[in-house]
C-alpha cells in the first residue's frame, strides 16, 4: 500500500518532513485500508508559515465579500457531486452506516451555503450614532488572522466545516490537524477547496498526532486563534497553551446530555411510540459517538417500566454491522480502544448496582460483523444514580443510563447534575411545562419533543465544562472576527484642553 501525501502546505500536497507513517483502519474488521503522512511539530511550524505569509501577503483576506461566498458555493456544489464517494469515505474511516455519511456530506454542503448567505447580507458596517453629524462612526469587521483547527474523530466532515466555512467567509487563512484516527474525508474537503479555486496557503493541512502537531498548533506564536473540538481533557491542555499567547479560543468540549420523558407525553400509543424510538435515536445513532448523544434517559416514575422494557426490547433488534452493509442500522465504535472505554463504564456501572436490561456484550460474528471488529451491542442500564461513573462522565459509546424522577423540580435538578451543558431534551405534552424546563435547563441546546436535529442558522455549543464560544449562526461567523471601530471627525478644531 503506497502512502498517500496527506499534508497540504502552501499550495503543495506532501509527505512528513520525518517520512513517517500511518495506517488508518476500518473499524468494521480492523484492517488498514490507506496509508497517510504522519506529520510532526516541524510540518505544523511549515503549514503556520504557509498560513501566516498568506494571510500577511496573500490575496485572499482583502477578496471581496461576493467572491469569497462565491468560492463556499462552489465548494457547496462539489460536495453534492461528490456526495457518494465522500459518504463512503467517512462510513468505512468512522465506522456509521453509509446513510449517516451520505446525511453528513448534504449537513457540510448545507454549513457552506449558510456563511456564504450569511456574510454575503451583512452590509458594510454597524453605523454607531455618536450624537453629532460631524461624526460618523461605524463598527467593522475584519478576520482574526491564522486559525489552527484540531478536530474529533467522531463527526470529522461535519465539525471540520463548521471551522472552515465561516473561517474562510471572515477572510481568514487556517491550518487544519483532523483526528489521526479519521482524517480521510478532511483530506477530502481540502482537495475540494483547491479546486474550487482557493489561493495558494490559505488552507493547510497537516495529518498527525495531538501531542506533536496538535499541541503546535495552540501554542505556535504566530496562530491568532486556536478552535478546538474535543475532550475535556485535551480541550484544557489547548486553552492553557493558547492563553500564553492570548490567542482567542473556541473550545467545544462535550456532553452529558438528559433526555428528560414526562408521563404525560406517553399517555397515547403515537406518544409512547414515538418517545421510544426517539430515545433510542438520541442513544445509539453512530454508536453513540455523538457529542450530543442523549445517553441519560431521566423519566417521571409512573411509565418507568413500560417504557425501559419496551426501549430495551428494541435496542436488543438493533442491527449491527459494517457500515456499508444493506440493512445494517449501527456500525462499529471507532477503536479497540474506544471499546475498551465503553466496556469498562458498563462494568462500573453494574458493579454500583446498575441492573442491566439489554446489551453490554460484544456481539456474536456474522457475515456483516467481522469478529476482528470493533462492535458493541446497543446497552441499556435501568435503575441507575447520579454517582455512577457512567452517569456522570462522557462514554461516548452506545450505552443508556436510566434515572427516574416524581416532580418537575426533581427533573430539573437531575438535568443540570452534570459538570457540561451542551443539551437536553424535554417530553411532555403540556406547552407550560415544556416552557419552564426550557427555561431552567442549563443547556445550550434544548429540544422540545425531538433529540438531535440542528440548523446551521442557529448557534450550538454549550454551557459550564461544555466548551467556550459557539459554532454555527451569526455567532459562528463572529468567531473568526475581530471588530474594529471606525471613529471620523468630519469637522475637525482644536480642543484647547491644555492652554499651552
Amino acid at each position: 500500500m503506497s502512502a498517500q501525501q496527506t499534508i497540504h502546505v502552501g499550495g503543495e500536497w506532501l509527505s512528513a518532513a520525518s517520512g513517517a507513517t500511518r495506517e488508518i483502519l476500518d473499524p468494521a474488521d480492523a484492517q488498514p485500508f490507506a496509508l497517510i503522512a504522519e506529520g510532526g511539530s516541524e510540518d505544523a511550524d511549515a503549514a503556520i508559515a504557509a498560513a501566516r505569509a498568506a494571510f500577511d501577503d496573500g490575496p485572499w483576506p482583502a477578496t471581496p465579500v461576493a467572491e469569497r461566498a462565491a468560492l463556499l458555493r462552489r465548494v457547496a456544489d462539489l460536495l453534492v457531486r461528490d456526495r457518494e464517494k465522500i459518504g463512503l469515505l467517512e462510513s468505512r474511516d468512522a465506522g456509521k452506516t453509509l446513510e449517516e455519511g451520505r446525511v453528513d456530506v448534504d449537513c457540510v454542503a448545507d454549513a457552506f451555503r449558510y456563511f456564504a448567505d450569511l456574510v454575503i447580507g451583512e452590509g458594510a458596517g454597524r453605523v454607531v450614532d455618536a450624537g453629532s453629524d460631524e461624526i460618523h462612526s461605524v463598527v467593522v469587521h475584519e478576520p482574526v488572522g491564522v486559525c489552527s483547527m484540531i478536530t474529533p474523530w467522531n463527526y470529522p466532515l461535519l465539525q471540520a466545516s463548521w471551522k472552515i466555512a465561516p473561517a474562510l467567509a471572515a477572510g481568514n487563512t487556517f491550518v487544519i490537524k483532523p483526528s489521526e484516527i479519521t482524517p480521510l474525508t478532511t483530506v477530502a474537503l481540502i482537495e475540494l477547496l483547491v479546486e474550487a479555486g482557493l489561493p495558494a496557503g490559505v488552507a493547510n493541512i497537516v495529518t498527525g498526532p495531538g501531542h506533536t502537531v496538535g499541541a503546535r498548533l495552540a501554542d505556535h506564536p504566530d496562530v491568532d486563534l486556536v478552535s478546538f473540538t474535543g475532550g475535556l481533557v485535551s480541550g484544557t491542555k489547548v486553552a492553557q497553551a493558547a492563553a500564553l499567547g492570548v490567542k482567542k479560543v473556541a473550545l467545544e468540549l462535550g456532553g452529558k446530555n438528559p433526555n428528560v420523558v414526562f408521563a404525560d407525553a406517553c399517555a397515547t400509543d403515537d406518544g409512547f411510540d414515538t418517545a421510544v424510538d426517539q430515545a433510542l435515536n438520541a442513544a445509539f445513532i453512530h454508536s453513540g459517538q455523538v457529542c450530543s448523544a442523549g445517553g441519560r434517559l431521566i423519566i417521571e416514575e409512573s411509565v418507568r417500566e413500560r417504557f425501559v422494557a419496551e426501549l430495551a426490547r428494541r435496542a436488543a433488534k438493533i442491527k449491527l454491522g459494517r457500515g456499508t452493509e444493506d440493512g445494517v442500522e449501527c456500525g462499529p465504535l471507532v477503536s479497540a480502544q474506544q471499546r475498551e472505554k465503553t466496556e469498562m463504564y458498563v462494568a462500573s456501572a453494574l458493579e454500583e448496582g446498575a441492573v442491566l436490561r439489554s446489551g453490554g456484550k460484544r456481539p456474536e460474528p456474522s457475515e456483516v460483523r467481522p469478529a476482528e471488529g470493533y462492535f458493541y451491542e446497543p446497552t441499556v442500564l435501568d435503575q441507575c444514580h447520579r454517582e455512577m461513573k457512567a452517569v456522570r462522565e462522557e462514554v461516548f459509546g452506545p450505552v443508556l443510563t436510566v434515572e427516574t424522577f416524581r416532580t418537575e423540580d426533581e427533573a430539573v435538578a437531575l438535568a443540570n447534575d452534570t459538570e457540561y451543558g451542551l443539551a437536553g431534551a424535554v417530553w411532555t405534552s403540556d406547552q407550560g411545562r415544556a416552557s419552564r424546563m426550557a427555561r431552567r435547563m442549563r443547556h445550550g441546546t434544548i429540544w422540545i419533543n425531538d433529540f438531535h436535529p440542528y440548523l446551521p442558522q442557529a448557534e450550538w455549543g454549550g454551557f459550564g465544562k461544555s466548551g467556550v464560544g459557539r459554532e454555527l449562526g451569526p455567532a459562528g461567523l463572529a468567531e473568526y472576527r475581530e471588530s474594529k471601530h471606525v471613529y471620523q471627525n468630519l469637522a475637525p478644531r482644536p480642543v484647547r484642553w491644555f492652554a499651552g
